[in-house]
């Protein structure tokens, strides 16, 4: 099936700039639609939530439909869907309130290949509780996460087991299905961070076993808010902290203070923008057109990226890191003895776009010993990316490795 870019790219308006956006997995540019969905939503009256006028009613029909569109995204259910500012908090709040329950000799697994916000959460909840953390680490030299390992780390005492759907620095999508499963035998929750995976593959959060799975809008051309997902039956069994007045129903309980009423209409239209990737239907239900577009774009993001790594591979001052070749489309290299944000400032001075450093993956680059001289260069292809943008990054980087030698 061929993936109409050019139709892609004209939703970006932020794309004439000319800008190579070769950024996605700090944050993708916005479609035009979810653009159009904030603005109008602070054109109109509305207010908090209630239901004596119109204005109120306005709000909480915005908030429904939010939840909605993120069920469909994730194969969730509305009842489920938590929002938040972002997934470092609303892992915090998770993990705080699940950490009540939890007592000197309790154990969280944890993973050395995941973002810092699925890691430190978990961590200080657990020295706050006197839990041990059990640390579940990545074979550096094909950047995998073994799944066997934690049959040897989860056990009775197994409070949590934290992993990600996909590595935001190598792009890595570990078995998150067959280590779920070795975590439920032993009577233990899993929290899913896909935050990098959602964008770039088909979810369903069942099949993955996730108890829990936090995305943020903005990784997926929304504006900057999260979302976790969980069964309504699993957070009606939670007791977060909140003020006395504030609701004392799931999901509405796990949500401080006031929703940005506007912010979710742009998860709305987010989510809708999604589903018109693909060639489904456009009768069809909007779960299914968006798995639809998600595998159109996967597949176009993954000739993209087959296209990066072999530029790079010819490079010879480039080293990439380690990582499988099921992964999603991103990328971590150095070039020569060159200062990873040097490389970065080269190619941000020639209008491609990208970042450096650890990027969050602080127990990677550290466990890796890249940290200490910079961590590396991320490449992160999305689907309005163009196979003329990934040779701009490669051309650069050619005058990089001469520079660097």
């Amino acid at each position: 099936m061929t993936f109409d870019v050019a139709r892609v790219r004209a939703a970006y308006p932020a794309l004439a700039e000319g800008f190579a956006h070769l950024d996605g997995a700090a944050g993708t540019q916005v479609a035009a639609p979810v653009a159009d969905a904030v603005a109008g939503t602070l054109r109109r009256a509305v207010s908090n939530r209630g239901t004596a006028f119109a204005a109120a009613r306005r709000s909480g029909e915005i908030v429904a439909a939010a939840r909605d569109a993120v069920a469909d995204l994730v194969g969730g259910v509305p009842g489920g869907v938590v929002f938040g500012a972002s997934a470092t908090a609303l892992t915090y709040r998770v993990a705080g309130t699940l950490a009540t329950s939890w007592r000197p000799g309790d154990e969280v697994v944890v993973s050395r290949l995941d973002h810092d916000a699925n890691v430190r959460p978990w961590v200080q909840a657990a020295e706050a509780a006197g839990a041990t953390v059990r640390w579940a680490e990545f074979d550096p030299a094909t950047g995998e996460l073994p799944a066997g390992q934690y049959a040897g780390l989860v056990g009775p005492r197994t409070r949590v087991v934290a992993v990600t759907a996909a590595s935001n620095a190598i792009g890595t999508v570990p078995p998150v299905r067959r280590i779920a499963d070795l975590a439920h035998a032993a009577g233990a929750l899993v929290y899913v961070d896909g935050v990098h995976a959602t964008p770039h593959l088909p979810t369903d959060v069942r099949a993955l076993g996730a108890d829990f799975y936090v995305t943020s809008a903005y990784k997926w051309s929304g504006p900057h808010l999260a979302a976790v997902v969980a069964d309504p039956e699993v957070w009606r069994t939670l007791r977060p902290a909140k003020l006395m007045p504030s609701p004392d129903v799931a999901p509405d309980r796990f949500e401080l203070g006031t929703l940005s009423f506007e912010l979710l209409a742009g998860v709305t239209a987010a989510v809708d923008h999604l589903a018109t990737l693909g060639t489904a239907d456009p009768a069809a239900p909007r779960r299914d057109r968006v798995l639809a577009g998600l595998t159109a774009a996967a597949g176009y993001e993954r000739t993209l990226a087959d296209r990066l790594t072999a530029g790079l591979a010819a490079l010879p001052a480039v080293t990439v890191c380690p990582a499988p070749d099921q992964r999603c489309p991103t990328v971590s290299f150095r070039v020569g003895g060159q200062l990873p944000a040097e490389t970065a400032r080269m190619l941000g001075d020639e209008g491609v776009c990208v970042f450096s450093g650890d990027y969050y993956a602080y127990e990677y680059f550290t466990a890796t010993g890249l940290r200490d001289t910079g961590g590396a260069v991320r490449a992160s292809i999305y689907h309005y990316n163009t196979a003329d943008e990934v040779d701009r990054l490669l051309t650069v980087l050619a005058k990089a490795g001469t520079a660097a030698a």
